[in-house]
């Protein structure tokens, strides 16, 4: 039997979510500019990688991660060079790319990873995982693994129930900016900056004990 609070689970869990981060900036970027399905299936991606995340948690990965200083280190340079690099490349779409067609787009295949890979490269996660999960948990459950595993799934499942709309609906000014490039690129652009700035956040994060 899984034994845990789920409605404190659930006012807590979607707080988190809702708040602005990378995640949400991805899929509502990568929405408004390739259409609906893009920002759905990034959300996708994104839910994945937290399912994995909870596979961690539920083995105790969390709390390695926590105390090697290496492994922290390592995971954390990985997810800022990627969040680099996918704000790197909206920053390079200027007007005449857009008008010519030659913008950015990607295969859903790759949206899909950019979402899970931008997830599961965040060694902060892997801990707010491990520390957040726990606290669901009744104290006198009698196998806490299984809580936690249940408590990780169902935030990967309101995470993608949350954001999967988001990025379904943001989608909706997607054909006002294909009608104004500039306003376009200046979106590509902020969104480009915005996942630039995390990048730079996450490389200078340092490791919470």
């Amino acid at each position: 039997m899984i034994e845990v609070s789920w409605l404190l689970f659930l006012i807590a869990s979607v707080a988190v979510i809702l708040t602005p981060g990378q995640d949400m900036i991805l899929v509502m970027s990568r929405s408004i500019t390739q259409g609906a399905v893009a920002g759905v299936v990034t959300a996708g991606g994104v839910s994945t990688g937290l399912l994995l995340h909870t596979l961690l948690a539920t083995l105790g990965v969390g709390a390695v991660v926590q105390a090697s200083e290496l492994l922290f280190l390592i995971i954390k340079m990985v997810g800022a060079v990627y969040l680099l690099y996918l704000g790197f490349s909206l920053l390079r779409v200027s007007n005449s790319n857009l008008l010519e067609g030659d913008a950015p787009a990607r295969p859903l295949a790759r949206l899909y990873w950019d979402g899970a890979f931008s997830n599961i490269a965040n060694p902060k996660i892997a801990v707010f995982y491990f520390a957040f999960l726990p606290q669901f948990v009744l104290p006198d459950a009698a196998n806490p693994t299984l809580c936690i595993f249940a408590l990780g799934a169902g935030f990967a499942l309101l995470t993608f129930i949350i954001k999967g709309p988001v990025g379904y609906f943001a989608a909706l000014l997607s054909g006002w900016f294909q009608r104004k490039p500039a306003h376009l690129t200046a979106i590509y652009r902020l969104s480009g900056l915005v996942l630039v700035g995390l990048g730079v956040k996450l490389f200078f994060e340092k490791q919470v004990r």
